[in-house]
Order: structure tokens, then C-alpha cells, then sequence
């Protein structure tokens, strides 16, 4: 199965059901969280709302808690009780974890701890694994760190490498990347920034945790009117052409259509 949601997908914690509906309608996609959104003493409520939620579950994704707690084992019980098949796993650190759920089940794994990232290829390797996503600030918490960021804002280079990496798995297996939330709510200027550098570099969607990013997330990986226009007349060109030719006093070879390919389908 090919993971085709996105690039917008929302966080919604599973013990607010009065939000579901509308994290749906705002989103391209709803993460319905029962791990770190949710209190330990809120878990039980939150996994009986997930049994009587009605949304699509062909757009919902349920972030479940990490494999070995006995949460875990709680939230694959109630998975079976619902029609939710796409699955967040939080905290994956072996493929090994991944092999409790059946052909019933699409994965994202996401990988938000030293273990999880070291261990990133043979994760994206896995069968049921559609997605990978990476987590900085469980991460950084796993070494011993303070902050995923530095005082300018940007990444430091742990949580740098373990983007890429994350990134560069998936793209080795034909697997969707998304990348980590932007947790500076009011720093429009900085999602911007990352999600616009997440849709160059090859992102297949941004996590968020409030609506408002929804909207800046979208425009980032929308390609502007010059570029699809672009990418449509070099495809057009390129239908009447051998092997490598010249376009607009630039060289075009099959890297260069499949960038353009990848502009048209953002695009649509």
C-alpha cells in the first residue's frame, strides 16, 4: 500500500472526540493520538473514543504508544474494535516491534529516540512500514539534551542528521517521509521555512499540532505558477526527444523529469 495523505497532517489528541470532526475538515489528515497528548489516567477514555468515533477512517491515523508498554498492548486491542488501519507507532526502535500487526495494518514508524534512528534502515525495510516520520524533541531528550534547537531557531545538528537520515531510509525503500511538527506555534515564519525546505528536499507531508499551520504547510509544498508551468512544457518537450536534450539553454536528463514529474503531482 502506498501512503498518499498529505502533506497537511494534523495531531488531535484521542481524549477530545468534540475535535475530531473538525481536525478533519481542516486537515488532509488527522493523527488521533493516544500516546503523548494524552494523559496516563485519560488513556482508557481516549481509546473508548476511538471506538465511537465517527470520522473516515481512510483519513485518520491513530499514533499508538511505544511497543513493549503495556499501553501498547491496550491500543492494539481497541484497533481491532475500530476500522482505523493506518497506524503512527510511537518511539519504534527495532522492525522486529512492528511484527505484532498483520496485513490489515499500514505503518508509519516513527523513530524519535537514538535507537529508533540508528536502527532507521531495517525500520523502513519492514513490509507493513508505508511511512516513516522522526520526532526531535524525543530524540534529543534521549541523549541527555536540553533542546532540539538553538537559541537562533534552527535545528542543531543531531536533530539535523536524524532528519536525513529518517529521509534518506525511506527514499531507499520507495517509503513516504513526513517530517516533525513545528512546535513554535506562532513562528509562521520558521514552519514556512521548513516545510518549503521539506518539499525540496522530498517530504511527503508535515505533521502539525494546531490548525492555523495548515495553511502555511500547504502553500509550502504547492509549487508556485512558474514552476508547474515549467515542469508542464519541459514534460511536453521532453515527449518529442531521445535521451538527454537542451530546454530554456538548460541540459534535461531523466533526474531533471523526475523533478518535474514530482512538481505536477504536488501540484494536482
Amino acid at each position: 500500500m502506498t501512503f498518499i495523505l498529505g502533506p497537511a497532517l494534523l495531531f488531535c489528541p484521542a481524549d477530545r472526540p468534540e475535535r475530531f470532526r473538525g481536525a478533519l475538515e481542516k486537515a488532509d489528515a488527522v493523527i488521533l493520538d493516544l500516546e503523548d497528548a494524552v494523559l496516563p489516567e485519560a488513556k482508557a477514555t481516549a481509546r473508548g473514543n476511538l471506538i465511537d468515533a465517527d470520522v473516515d477512517p481512510a483519513r485518520v491515523i491513530v499514533r499508538v504508544n511505544a511497543p513493549g508498554t503495556d499501553a501498547f498492548t491496550a491500543d492494539l486491542a481497541t484497533l481491532d474494535q475500530t476500522d482505523f488501519r493506518t497506524v503512527m507507532v510511537a518511539k519504534t526502535e527495532t522492525a522486529e516491534s512492528l511484527d505484532v500487526f498483520d496485513e490489515r495494518f499500514s505503518l508509519l514508524a516513527l523513530c524519535e529516540t537514538a535507537a529508533g534512528v540508528q536502527a532507521a534502515d531495517r525500520i523502513a525495510a519492514h513490509p507493513r512500514v508505508v511511512g516513516m516520520m522522526w520526532g526531535a524533541e524525543d530524540l534529543v531528550a534521549s541523549l541527555g539534551g536540553t533542546s532540539s534547537r538553538t537559541p537562533e531557531g534552527g535545528y542543531r545538528d543531531i536533530a539535523r542528521y536524524a532528519r536525513s537520515r529518517v529521509l534518506l531510509e525511506a527514499g531507499a525503500q520507495g517509503k513516504a517521509a513526513i517530517d516533525a511538527v513545528h512546535i513554535a506555534i506562532d513562528d509562521v515564519d520558521g514552519l514556512r521555512r521548513e516545510a518549503t525546505d521539506a518539499a525540496a528536499s522530498g517530504f511527503h507531508a508535515t505533521a502539525c499540532i494546531h490548525p492555523s499551520q495548515v495553511s502555511v504547510i500547504r502553500a509550502a509544498y504547492r509549487p508556485d505558477d512558474d514552476t508547474i508551468s515549467w515542469a508542464r512544457d519541459v514534460l511536453a518537450a521532453a515527449a518529442g526527444e531521445r535521451g538527454v536534450f537542451r530546454f530554456r539553454g538548460r541540459m534535461v536528463d531523466e533526474p531533471v523529469l523526475r523533478h518535474a514529474r514530482s512538481v505536477i503531482s504536488r501540484a494536482g
